[in-house]
């Protein structure tokens, strides 16, 4: 142990918790891990992780509690069993990407119990949470920065701090912005391919079209082949989660005045996919909701050139 450790609980070990989580243990914490289904958290033990049977018995003593569950309304289900069982002054990490509402209400249970919030949702999926490359957004007290910077540090390439108060989720805020490009640009990139395969078109042509020029960007090439070549399993970003993302930037919109087609649409688009059998699958998946029938099931891509 170094004078830079921590005891870091983390609540919710799917694709990115888990990621996070052993991360950390590599970087010398002691990690205590808990999730719902405990299956999926009990790979943990082998990186070094303590799998705890409850929220409350991980976030016993810990310096840091870091939640990364599905959505905001989770988070306060399970903090609200674990708050009480953390000790007075330990901060949390909220990692999770939650509506604005739910910052508000997880700040309010973290003064409740005497913990220092912190507003923490990051960027990146599988890859760069598995090498400990994310980007941290952070919003929270200069007090307790000293006990969050390792853990950020663990699991991130960089922080960009935004704020000292969690609680006015100026982490969040930012973190549904980019999120409302990634969710424009997937569902771009799928209507694109789809267009092609209707009209008999080649998807190489149209790479090599835009090749260099200002309408050329590398996440089209990333998402386009995991659709072209079968690579939507292991998803990055599941389409269930880009669905609840895409709702969650309509509602911010919505309460501030702010009318997102794009985003509404691409929701739909999620939520059709989806219901198609592509819920676990990469959010690039929502290329099938373009089609009906088998199109839309149908499980592989066919092009005669590689992108």
């Amino acid at each position: 142990m170094t004078d830079s450790s921590r005891t870091v609980a983390v609540l919710g070990t799917g694709i990115m918790g888990a990621a996070m989580a052993r991360n950390l243990a590599r970087a010398g914490h002691t990690v205590r891990a808990w999730n719902r289904t405990r299956a999926k958290a009990e790979p943990l033990a082998a990186d070094g992780a303590q799998v705890t049977v409850t929220p409350a018995e991980a976030v016993r003593d810990a310096d840091v509690v870091l939640t990364m569950l599905f959505d905001g309304d989770t988070v306060l289900e399970v903090m609200r069993e674990a708050a009480p069982a953390a000790a007075q002054g330990a901060a949390w990490v909220q990692s999770t990407t939650s509506g604005l509402r739910s910052v508000g209400e997880h700040a309010a249970l973290a003064g409740e119990h005497g913990l220092l919030f912190y507003d923490a949702p990051v960027l990146g999926t599988r890859q760069p949470a598995e090498a400990g490359q994310l980007t941290v957004l952070a919003a929270g007290p200069a007090e307790g920065r000293d006990a969050v910077t390792p853990v950020f540090e663990a699991v991130g390439a960089r922080t960009v701090w935004t704020g000292d108060d969690g609680a006015a989720a100026t982490a969040t805020r930012l973190k549904l912005v980019t999120n409302s490009w990634v969710v424009a640009a997937t569902a771009a990139t799928g209507e694109a391919l789809a267009l092609a395969k209707g009209l008999g078109v080649d998807p190489q042509g149209f790479f090599d079209l835009i090749s260099g020029g200002p309408l050329d960007m590398g996440y089209l090439h990333a998402k386009a082949a995991l659709i072209l070549h079968d690579g939507l399993l292991p998803a990055s970003f599941a389409v269930t989660t880009a669905e609840k993302d895409a709702r969650l930037i309509v509602e911010a919109g919505r309460e501030h005045g702010v009318r997102l087609d794009v985003a509404a649409a691409s929701a739909e688009r999620f939520a059709r996919a989806a219901a198609q059998g592509h819920a676990d699958e990469d959010m690039a998946a929502a290329y099938y909701a373009s089609f009906e029938g088998e199109a839309g099931t149908h499980p592989r891509q066919t092009t005669s050139r590689q992108s």
